[in-house]
């Protein structure tokens, strides 16, 4: 059968989802929680490649194996084998030809951002501390520029390469939390390498003064790397939510709440 698994995970101590030679990653960390349980290598295949230091709220991997565990019952299987930065909250049966990748139709990333100039130990993991101040309406209108479909090169690092550069972003919001942070939400059909994280630094020089709101979509338009904001350390980045419009089985565990 095919399970898609839905999950959640601080990725800190891990070298992002893909197995690596070089250290932990959480697709090896599901793979040997499988083969403990049921015996079986499989691989554990997941919506994304979300690098070293980021983490997910949530998260859809899938693996075909033969399992006899009740799926209600199998996230609760698979967490007691599991370490205690990454918890499955959920289970389904699914088409075979289902691609956790693939049949993702949006995905929204969340960045945080800690504007203090001095330390907090309860941030320090989970948000990008700023030590200036940040104008969120100057921030708020630059983020509109990000929306629609465009060539996002000029918001790109250098990875694996692609035959476009060309995603639709449907939204780019910034917003104070609760807690006192600055989060910047950007769902889109596709992201490039480090995107989230370049858009949320260009964001950054626009909410401190260093770049304008219509800088943004010339500096797009260019389509030059050089011309936008910093690409922000990982540890503030979050997959956020995740929509899979033709799935029903994974309908009911709320994904894009």
């Amino acid at each position: 059968m095919n399970i898609a698994l839905v999950l959640s995970y601080d990725g800190t101590n891990y070298n992002g989802w893909q197995v690596q030679k070089n250290g932990p990653s959480i697709q090896q960390e599901m793979e040997t929680a499988v083969f403990r349980l049921l015996g079986q290598r499989v691989h554990v295949s997941g919506v994304g490649r979300t690098d070293s230091g980021v983490h997910a709220r949530r998260y859809v991997a899938s693996c075909k194996a033969d399992c006899t565990i009740p799926l209600d019952r199998l996230p609760y299987a698979l967490n007691s084998l599991l370490p205690e930065d990454i918890a499955v909250s959920g289970a389904a049966e699914v088409p075979e030809d289902f691609d956790a990748r693939f049949d993702c139709t949006k995905k929204e990333y969340a960045y945080y951002i800690h504007p203090s100039t001095l330390r907090d130990p309860f941030h320090a993991r989970y948000a990008y501390r700023y030590s200036y101040p940040l104008d969120l309406a100057r921030m708020r209108a630059g983020a509109q520029r990000f929306v629609g479909r465009q060539d996002f090169a000029a918001v790109r690092s250098q990875g694996t390469p692609v035959k476009s550069t060309v995603r639709t972003v449907f939204w780019c919001e910034v917003e104070p939390t609760e807690n006192g942070l600055v989060r910047i939400r950007v769902c889109g059909d596709g992201f490039l390498y480090n995107m989230v994280r370049a858009i949320a630094g260009t964001l950054v020089y626009v909410g401190g003064g260093k770049l304008a709101p219509d800088d943004v979509g010339a500096i797009l338009r260019a389509g030059a790397r050089a011309q936008a904001g910093p690409t922000l350390p990982a540890h503030g980045l979050f997959m956020n939510r995740l929509w899979y419009e033709h799935t029903p089985a994974l309908a009911r565990f709320g994904l894009d709440v």
